[in-house]
């Protein structure tokens, strides 16, 4: 008998996807091309790509590089779009799985289409599976295993389940994509890079390029082990294709930063609107959060990975700009005096409670003491962009242009917005305009 996921991978149709499972995706889309496209201009993507033509050459399954067009295999196409897009931390995720899946989950699939002969709504279906997959998969390595691991560990295995359905594997040949992607995937430690933040990020670089080999192995007769996260723990496994978990449990986020951080900027924010406080106010700032964001402190980030994972300095940064947006990724911002002043003043405290209750939110308490000698407090709250805060269609719209347009120009932007509202219903030749204008060079 087959596994549930295997047999869910292959029966799941268009018509299966509800309407709400086809919103979060036409969101998650438009979300993803804006931050690739502002990825596109890191030095970790410019690494990426340069190194995916060592990876694969163009062949017979080559792909274009997202943001690039540079033809490769698929396979480096899949690891440099999901470093590209991994590069700025803005991208959707799952607060339930403390991670990121279509980072890895979109880029794979991008390899797969390019030069294929696919509608929207055959592509809605490979991502609807490939998140899927990969949220159930996240949920059930983070219960059973003791490390922390990356998005890569269990997007690998979303990646490979989706990608061989594309292949049009049957039910045998998508679990042995599944158990090999897990076996290969990477078991990479997440918290190792919150100490040390470096471009290894949350390990969606290998994850899609590991899912998408698997894939490809299987289909050509290489068996892998049961993937565990699929095979040995049913309870979550049971409701999929009736519980979607892709809605009730995607996030987006409004700043390019680690999530964990994004309840203390939010709660920051409300202080110094309500109170019309100046950050010439501010002498210092304390944060009350959970046990693993403490680790995140960052007063001081000398690069942007250090800036991505830190609380400290996109607190201060927020206080000081009253925003977190392009012109904060700049480098030059590290440097500003005011920033560094309230972030080396700003405390982390390791909060007991707001440790246990932080089982699939992320709650941080902020006050605010003023060089007059007032202080400020803002109550323990959850970070905007979770199902019950969302963010609307238009605040999406605007962080997509806020991202896209300097880079891909307004008009290309309009076009790959328009498309992308409607891409579950476009024929095989208005999709593989979307598909054109994603991964062309800018």
């Amino acid at each position: 008998m087959a596994p549930h996921f295997a047999q869910f991978a292959v029966d799941v149709t268009p018509q299966d996807l509800p309407r709400d499972v086809l919103t979060v995706l036409r969101r998650s889309l438009l979300d993803t091309i804006g931050v690739a496209a502002i990825g596109r201009t890191t030095k970790m993507a410019a690494i990426a790509r340069s190194v995916a033509p060592i990876m694969g050459g163009a062949g017979a399954t080559s792909a274009r590089i997202l943001m690039d067009g540079t033809p490769v295999s698929s396979t480096a196409a899949a690891m440099a779009g999901a470093m590209t897009v991994d590069s700025v931390d803005a991208h959707d995720g799952t607060s339930p799985c403390k991670g990121h899946a279509g980072s890895a989950i979109f880029p794979a699939l991008f390899a797969f289409a390019d030069g294929r002969n696919i509608t929207g709504a055959e592509f809605a279906t490979l991502l609807a599976v490939g998140y899927e997959v990969a949220y159930r998969a996240g949920l059930a390595q983070h219960a059973t295993c003791a490390d922390y691991h990356t998005s890569g560990a269990w997007t690998a295995i979303g990646v490979a389940t989706a990608y061989a359905k594309g292949l049009g594997c049957d039910m045998y040949t998508i679990r042995q994509a599944a158990g090999i992607a897990e076996y290969h995937g990477p078991r990479s430690q997440m918290m190792r890079c919150i100490d040390h933040p470096t471009m290894v990020r949350d390990g969606v670089g290998w994850g899609a390029p590991s899912g998408v080999t698997a894939a490809y192995l299987a289909k050509a007769g290489f068996t892998g082990a049961p993937a565990l996260t699929c095979e040995q723990t049913p309870k979550f496994w049971t409701d999929l294709g009736t519980n979607w978990r892709l809605v009730s449990d995607t996030h987006y986020k409004p700043y390019p930063c680690c999530r964990w951080a994004h309840p203390s900027i939010d709660g920051a924010a409300d202080l110094m609107r309500k109170h019309k406080l100046h950050y010439s106010d501010v002498a210092s700032v304390d944060i009350q959060t959970f046990h693993n964001a403490t680790r995140l402190a960052g007063q001081t980030p000398q690069t942007p990975d250090e800036f991505a994972y830190a609380i400290a300095f996109p607190v201060a940064t927020m206080i000081v700009r009253g925003q977190i947006g392009v012109t904060e990724l700049d480098v030059t911002t590290l440097q500003d005096p005011e920033i560094l002043r309230i972030s080396r003043n700003t405390q982390l405290i390791d909060d007991p409670n707001l440790t246990k209750i932080s089982d699939g939110k992320r709650w941080a308490a902020v006050s605010i003491k003023t060089r007059g000698g007032r202080q400020f407090d803002a109550p323990a709250r959850t970070p905007r962009g979770d199902a019950d805060m969302p963010l609307s269609d238009a605040e999406i719209a605007q962080k997509f242009h806020l991202f896209a347009d300097p880079v891909l120009g307004k008009s290309r932007a309009n076009e790959i917005e328009a498309l992308t509202g409607e891409f579950d219903t476009l024929d095989t030749v208005d999709f593989s305009r979307l598909i054109d204008l994603c991964l062309s060079h800018p």
